[in-house]
């Protein structure tokens, strides 16, 4: 078995001859093996295929030279496995005939080298009639009566379609480097001429000269569906110039995945494209509070489940919150819903059979048995924000271990969001842990903070190094109310750089367990230069809002 990573590799010519070939898709769960082989900054991707192929039984494996990365994942290969056939292919830029004569060439040399390699024999003729049974166009495929989602950019984890076809989306093109292959031409007196042709006139990745049309193809490909779904790969920094340009010249919504290709990436990936097809989903306009006096009696729960705190609330058929509650999240998410569960019934006076619909929201919603439905937090914190406040343009929530930027519209909907969940750097595990070190109660970090009287900066948002860079300072006998406030100030940056991302419109909002932290507030208001609206009670924001998404399901 040979494996391959590029849709530029001429795989059939292998298949001809009788080998089983296999694309190399990594879901690792860590990169021990490149970590010591490879430099830090090699992109994910990379690293994931040499985790794959030192763990795999391949026989070889064909790469392509897209990028620098791939080329060291070769150096390396070559010299772990020297028994096994690693071969770079030169893919060149060109597309017409100059570079389709020049990879043919090269082609022809990976053949004569492989057959020396394996004794096997190649013959044109078998590639010819092979080709014949594989003739596949790359097409829009729209369905009515679902979202048409387009996939673009960096090669796709295969998750992502997974994902799609699960909530009832339809994947109406993939043009990354795993969607489909062009149709070959088949000339019958110059095979491998025509092979060669078809492999160069697929989607053009990002190396392909400006000649290949790619811009133009993805703009009419993106104005076809109802929304996009842009995949970059860790450090592949070609494709994230490629989303900021899209994100200028396309009016339709989008939204940048950027994965690591972990197994770990799973749970960030299904977040962002569930809050994705939320935004998009048919009829969102049409949701209105029930007339005063109706359905009074009628009581639904929105439960949050997130990494430091469980939320609940709940709310009866005049959207008034009846009742509220906040506990600690344990080691179980679920043991943590059941016991807020009790807490609140109690708190409200009322039954678990009284409550006639439960959403539950976070990243524990699928672990809470009792919910009769669950919504992503980026939808649930839309939805809530509005709710406490309609002026609300742009959110910014802070939790225990990610970050989020949300923009509205003016009826309260998602209209674009960004997410920063693969570092807790800046989120309330994060100032618990630099409480710790400042000996201090971390609800004491932010009146702390305002009584500074230097200004300190905290050049590492790294956990790890920021709470080195923080012992460096208690050494260097700074204050810790100085320190405290250089801490609030460098997540204010962080803050301010996804809140830029979504657009700073006012009225802005602070949401999650951080909104209670003062001297975090302050420097937000002060990087943003305006003020920020916190509900009196900021952690139940997202509760409310799913308390909001059961009402809409018990009124329609």
């Amino acid at each position: 078995m040979l494996g391959y990573i590029c849709k530029y590799a001429p795989i059939e010519v292998f298949q001809s001859m009788g080998v089983e070939m296999k694309r190399i898709e990594p879901e690792v769960t860590n990169f021990t093996q490149a970590d010591m082989k490879m430099h830090p900054n090699i992109c994910s991707f990379a690293k994931g295929v040499l985790e794959d192929v030192l763990a795999g039984d391949y026989e070889g494996v064909i790469l392509t030279t897209c990028c620098d990365s791939i080329r060291r994942l070769y150096d390396v290969l070559t010299e772990e496995l020297p028994d096994k056939f690693i071969y770079i292919l030169d893919t060149p830029r060109i597309t017409k005939d100059a570079g389709i004569t020049l990879y043919e060439k090269r082609i022809w040399k990976m053949i004569r080298t492989y057959e020396a390699f394996s004794g096997k024999h190649f013959e044109e003729e078998r590639l010819a009639e092979l080709l014949k049974t594989r003739q596949k166009e790359q097409a829009i495929s729209l369905k009515e009566h679902a979202l048409n989602i387009g996939i673009v950019g960096a090669r796709a984890n295969e998750n992502i379609a997974r994902i799609l076809e699960e909530k009832g989306a339809n994947v109406a093109f993939d043009i990354t480097c795993t969607g489909l292959r062009r149709k070959y031409l088949l000339e019958p007196d110059y095979v491998m001429t025509g092979y060669t042709r078809g492999l160069l006139s697929q989607f053009p990745c990002m190396r392909m000269e400006a000649a290949a049309g790619r811009d133009e193809l993805i703009e009419k490909y993106a104005r076809s569906v109802d929304g996009i779904i842009y995949h970059t790969v860790q450090f592949c920094d070609n494709y994230s110039y490629e989303y900021a340009w899209l994100k200028k010249v396309l009016p339709g919504p989008m939204l940048q995945l950027e994965t690591d290709y972990t197994k770990q990436s799973y749970g960030q990936v299904l977040t962002r494209i569930e809050a994705f097809l939320e935004s998009l989903a048919p009829g969102k306009e049409k949701r209105r509070p029930a007339p005063k006096g109706e359905k009074k009696d009628m009581y639904v729960m929105g439960i949050d489940s997130g990494s430091t705190s469980t939320n609940a609330v709940i709310m009866d058929g005049e959207r008034k919150i009846v009742a509220s509650a906040v506990v600690r999240t344990g080691a179980k998410s679920g043991e943590s819903a059941q016991k807020i569960l009790g807490e609140i019934l109690g708190k409200a006076g009322l039954a678990r059979e009284e409550i006639a619909w439960i959403v539950s929201t976070g990243y524990g919603r699928v672990s809470i048995d009792f919910a009769d439905e669950n919504v992503t937090e980026i939808s649930c914190h839309g939805r809530g924000a509005h709710y406490f406040n309609p002026k609300v343009r742009t959110i910014l929530d802070i939790g225990g271990q990610d970050s989020k930027a949300i923009h509205l519209s003016e009826a309260g909907e998602v209209t674009d969001f960004v997410m920063n969940d693969k570092c807790a750097a800046g989120t309330g595990r994060f100032l618990e842990m630099i409480a710790r070190t400042l000996e201090i109660d971390v609800d004491e970090l932010g009146p702390v903070a305002l009584q500074s009287t230097e200004d300190i900066e905290i050049t590492s948002m790294c956990s790890v190094f920021a709470e080195s860079e923080v012992i460096s300072l208690i050494a260097n006998n700074k204050e810790k109310a100085d320190i405290a406030w250089g801490v609030c100030r460098a997540i204010a940056g962080k803050a301010y750089s996804l809140m830029k991302r979504v657009g700073l419109e006012e009225t802005f909002m602070m949401t999650g367990g951080v909104a209670k932290n003062p001297g975090v507030v302050r420097a937000v208001e002060e990087k943003i230069q305006s003020r920020l609206y916190i509900c009196p009670e900021p952690e139940i924001v997202g509760a409310a809002g799913a308390a909001l998404y059961a009402l809409d399901k018990m009124q329609a």
